[in-house]
């Protein structure tokens, strides 16, 4: 619920809300009707596919009670193919939507650019990520980005567990309340 403004918005669903706090604050979301169609498309083929595809791989390959090979090969064979999408995308732009960061990238780093720097599902060698060079230049970059590193502090499954926020209430807590400070 976006209660910021004179009236509360609520706004649900991943998707809908980046292209909420872009529009918002008018950053991310590329004005230009072209690029803008572009960062659209690749936000909705990352809410359409990333959840199914790169989930359902994650639970048949890391979570599932029973291995079942059918289910991981197929699910394997899906992520691969949009690992070689991304690849081939990122061969020739600097990020999803063309010369610039938008909620694309945002949208669809966490998931396929952590399954090309090996760190979802411990599953890297698997899906041969070495493979797939532009989409690791790409996860290596935006990876780098203060904001990014930021998150990966409130998200237990990235980086230095003494380095993880142990609770946020506030920005002031990041300086203070990690698990290494308290």
């Amino acid at each position: 619920m976006d209660r910021s403004g004179a009236f509360p918005i609520r706004v649900f669903e991943s998707g809908a809300i980046l292209i909420h706090l872009a529009e918002k604050f008018g950053a991310f979301l590329p004005t230009d009707p072209a690029t803008r169609a572009e960062c659209l498309s690749w936000l909705f083929w990352q809410v359409g596919s990333g959840p199914y595809l790169g989930g359902g791989f994650g639970h048949f390959f890391a979570y599932a009670p029973s291995k079942i090979e059918y289910a991981i090969d197929r699910f394997a064979m899906e992520v691969k193919r949009q690992l070689d999408v991304l690849d081939n995308r990122l061969a020739d732009n600097e990020y999803l939507a063309g010369d610039e960061y938008t909620i694309a990238d945002i949208a669809v780093w966490p998931w396929y650019g952590g399954m090309a720097k090996g760190l979802l599902y411990d599953a890297g060698e698997f899906l041969q990520v070495q493979d797939y060079t532009n989409l690791r230049r790409w996860a290596d970059q935006i990876g780098e980005r203060p904001a990014v590193k930021r998150g990966q502090m409130v998200n237990r499954n990235f980086g230095d567990p003494a380095s993880q926020l142990h609770e946020r209430h506030d920005a002031r807590d990041f300086k203070t309340r990690t698990h290494d400070k308290i």
